[in-house]
């Protein structure tokens, strides 16, 4: 494992380091043009933050190092394009912090403008219209900002009481249904309205008519 590491890093594979941080899901490389698109992004980066970059790479390994842990880190959570990396740049140049981002942070922001490009909320919105729901008495009093969070909601709620899920764990719920809901309505899918459904209401029994069955009760089985 040393020696393929040592290979991967004289040769700039970012392929091969990528393979090995994500163990036995080699499928989940961005792309062949990851590296490309990674030096790119640092060197843009680096005009943005340039105070910060000496004390974050030290030396070129460091930084061949944090690139190999961006790629996976772009590989695990879905940012595969050249465009989400633009809209992680417009982010990244809006930030009034003058730290270099961490890779968690950029993902979000590559994220973040691609879900209002489709009209959905972001992972911390889409937790916050989850928690509102979970005080509600029905989901028609909720109001939905769109077809697609009331199927996201309803599904994260259905998910959280059926196996018990802890906070965290819904958090990650959301990121994971907003990825699907992404990838649903760039395929062209059409979300279809919230599922109307006829109220069970019960009507309460008069005294008058109670008494009668209790009479008839009383007579059919021989009870007085």
């Amino acid at each position: 494992m040393k020696t393929n590491l040592a290979t991967a890093i004289a040769n700039r594979d970012a392929g091969a380091l990528a393979r090995m941080a994500q163990g036995s899901t080699p499928q989940k490389v961005v792309n062949n043009h990851a590296e490309q698109l990674v030096d790119v992004l640092f060197r843009n980066l680096k005009q943005i933050f340039p105070a910060s970059v000496n004390t974050i790479f030290k030396n070129e390994s460091e930084e061949l190092t944090a690139k190999r842990q961006w790629i996976a880190a772009f590989a695990e959570n879905g940012i595969t394009t050249r465009e989400q990396l633009q809209n992680g740049m417009r982010h990244a140049r809006a930030s009034d912090n003058p730290f270099w981002p961490a890779v968690g942070q950029f993902i979000k922001w590559c994220k973040e403008e691609d879900y209002v490009a489709l009209g959905l909320p972001d992972e911390d919105h889409l937790y916050e219209l989850y928690r509102e729901y979970c005080k509600m008495r029905g989901w028609r009093e909720m109001k939905w900002p769109s077809n697609a969070c009331y199927w996201m909601v309803t599904k994260i709620y259905s998910e959280m009481r059926s196996k018990s899920l802890t906070d965290s764990e819904v958090k990650k719920l959301c990121a994971k249904e907003l990825r699907t809901m992404t990838a649903r309505i760039k395929s062209g899918e059409n979300i279809p309205a919230p599922v109307l459904q006829v109220e069970h209401k019960i009507t309460p029994t008069s005294r008058n008519k109670s008494l009668s069955i209790i009479a008839n009760l009383k007579q059919k089985h021989g009870f007085r």
